[in-house]
């Protein structure tokens, strides 16, 4: 089973301090206290990732929510796995992990993201990323790509 890794953790613990901030300012909610028990273990411990299977259920619930907040998969819908590529030059991830994507674990799914990311030679990263804020944004891939890229005339008029 795969590890979650700490940076997931944190981005989980800002989620829960932006939807359910903190009454007093010094207590935390359920959700923000189970992920920041998990996060100082992680750093007392020098650990960078949690046992998906070994963490206790609170923590693990509030990890989902935000999981779940989340784009679930990279593709941008220009795919060379399709054409043969090993690795697909639109989202970076493998052929298998194309393949297995509905399969694949959340914490899987986040690990996959991360070496993307980190990676960022994928074209969703650099070529296409206004095509991947698109899919973020939860409209379809391709729609509008016109009106987010090219300017509009009354704005290149002004600027002239």
């Amino acid at each position: 089973m795969a590890g979650i890794h700490i940076t997931d953790i944190e981005s989980a613990i800002n989620y829960w301090r932006g939807k359910s901030p903190s009454p007093d300012g010094v207590s935390l909610p359920g959700p923000t206290r189970a992920l920041a028990e998990i996060y100082a273990l992680l750093i007392y411990y020098r650990e960078s990732q949690a046992d998906e299977s070994s963490m206790p259920r609170a923590a693990h619930e509030a990890w989902l929510a935000w999981y779940h907040s989340t784009p679930d998969t990279p593709c941008i819908a220009i795919c060379s796995t399709s054409q043969g590529d090993e690795t697909c030059k639109g989202c970076g991830r493998s052929f298998a992990e194309v393949q297995h994507w509905p399969q694949m674990s959340p914490a899987e799914k986040r690990a996959t993201w991360r070496r993307i990311t980190l990676d960022g030679s994928a074209w969703r990263f650099n070529k296409y990323a206004e095509r991947a804020a698109e899919g973020a944004r939860g409209a379809p891939l391709g729609q509008d790509a016109q009106a987010v890229t090219a300017p509009t005339p009354s704005a290149s008029a002004s600027a002239a």
